[in-house]
């Protein structure tokens, strides 16, 4: 770990250098972030730091700190340790991580400007409200440009930490499972998962959907009821892990059987989506898997009989977007939706979505040591399904077999995929589930 972590730090170093050189600046700052609190109430919200901070160090609850670089030295952590008997304090620096950095120490989090300021030109990057006497961030673009887009190539050391994560949530899918078969409410599905895992809810990277039944429709399900429905037909988790700061983000959906076209659907889709993450390769245009995707789908509602209409019809005609109605995936890392998927280079160019497609979340080519999930869906979305009727293409739609699968929601799989150079990619999250067998 150590060796991998070392590269690491040598080539944000390296990275960092270039983009101030290119960008006028002589050093560059960075804010982990301040805790935030609930408006007119003394409650904090969970701590999120800035992903530029976690991106030198495995540091996660660590408010008021920051990250001095300046080129040809070592990175100077101004670390926040307050003496406090309201709450635990963080630990003294400690692990693989200490020797690459200088560290100082400070109990007030006004005494990091002190060792901010004398720096020539500084970059400065944060939120407004992380500003200190004469520290104000500045987030010059440019810069940000420079540090976001290669952010997306990950080094040995963060693929580890992301193997870990999906490591860490196959455990709590499977958990989530057994519970789902077992009749267990939401609520209760979720704190397995939880349990398994060793994570509570502020260390997770996203809020766990855990939808039952027609709760699989909901593509942001926000909820977790307490009591268990009268009978659980099916069964969607999608739920991340996070280790070191980096995530996994995972879905699977599960049915209790006795429903043969749903079980059709399911089956259909666990194929589509293993063919969807082959296709990630270097050199390949992400939006080009993206239509892939609805080529698969829409030959799935015309084999399986939902929509009476060629595939070639469903897709040019919107279809296939009723019942996939969100893009196939994103970039995934120190963000669960990582910044930087649309940018066409490091100069903060954009890549368009295509037409037609407005929630896609990564329009790149593919190359070496980019993560990202492919998560292909399949949706009986009420809502949606209300505009199909009413449009010319309602006569092509077996309603009475729609009717028979709307009290199952939809299916969604999703993984966690690495490209690489040549060949297949990698499948994080089966290697990760395969491990668990």
């Amino acid at each position: 770990m150590n060796t991998l972590y070392a590269q690491h730090i040598a080539q944000l170093q390296q990275r960092t250098e270039n983009a101030l050189s290119r960008s006028g600046f002589d050093a560059l700052a960075i804010a982990s972030g301040i805790e935030k609190f609930a408006f007119l109430d003394d409650r904090p919200y969970l701590f999120q730091p800035n992903p530029h901070f976690k991106h030198w160090l495995p540091l996660t609850q660590h408010p008021n700190s920051w990250l001095l670089i300046r080129p040809g030295r070592k990175p100077l952590l101004v670390y926040y340790q307050p003496d406090d008997y309201w709450h635990v304090p963080p630990s003294p620096p400690s692990g693989y991580w200490v020797g690459h950095f200088e560290i100082a120490i400070i109990s007030d989090a006004a005494e990091a400007a002190a060792h901010l300021q004398g720096h020539g030109r500084l970059a400065i990057i944060g939120e407004a409200d992380a500003a200190l006497a004469g520290v104000t961030p500045n987030n010059p673009e440019q810069l940000l440009h420079l540090l976001q887009y290669p952010r997306a190539f990950k080094s040995e050391y963060e693929l580890e930490q992301m193997r870990a994560a999906s490591r860490c949530a196959a455990k709590g899918h499977l958990a989530a499972r057994d519970a789902f078969m077992a009749g267990a409410s939401e609520l209760e599905i979720h704190r397995a998962y939880l349990a398994a895992t060793g994570h509570t809810d502020r260390d997770l990277p996203y809020t766990n959907i855990v939808g039952l039944n027609e709760h699989c429709a909901v593509l942001h399900y926000q909820y977790q009821d307490a009591m268990a429905p009268s009978q659980s037909r099916s069964f969607l988790i999608d739920a991340g892990a996070q280790v070191n700061g980096y995530a996994s983000d995972i879905t699977r959906t599960w049915s209790r059987g006795g429903h043969e076209e749903f079980e059709a659907l399911l089956a259909a889709m666990e194929s589509s989506q293993l063919a969807l993450v082959d296709e990630v390769r270097a050199g390949t245009d992400y939006r080009d898997i993206h239509l892939s995707t609805h080529r698969r789908l829409a030959a799935i509602l015309s084999e399986q009989g939902v929509v009476k209409m060629s595939a070639e019809a469903i897709v040019a005609e919107g279809v296939s977007s009723i019942f996939m109605p969100h893009g196939i995936g994103h970039l995934l890392g120190l963000q669960v939706h990582d910044i930087g998927g649309f940018m066409a280079d490091d100069t903060g160019a954009v890549s368009p979505k295509p037409e037609g497609h407005r929630y896609l979340r990564l329009t790149r080519k593919l190359e070496a040591g980019m993560v990202v999930t492919i998560e292909p869906g399949l949706y009986f979305i009420p809502t949606l399904l209300k505009q199909l009727r009413a449009s010319k293409n309602a006569a092509a739609v077996d309603w009475a077999k729609v009717d028979r699968l709307l009290p199952y929601g939809g299916v969604r799989i999703e993984d966690d995929v690495a490209c690489r150079a040549e060949g297949a990619p990698e499948n994080m999250t089966r290697d990760a589930f395969a491990a668990l067998r």
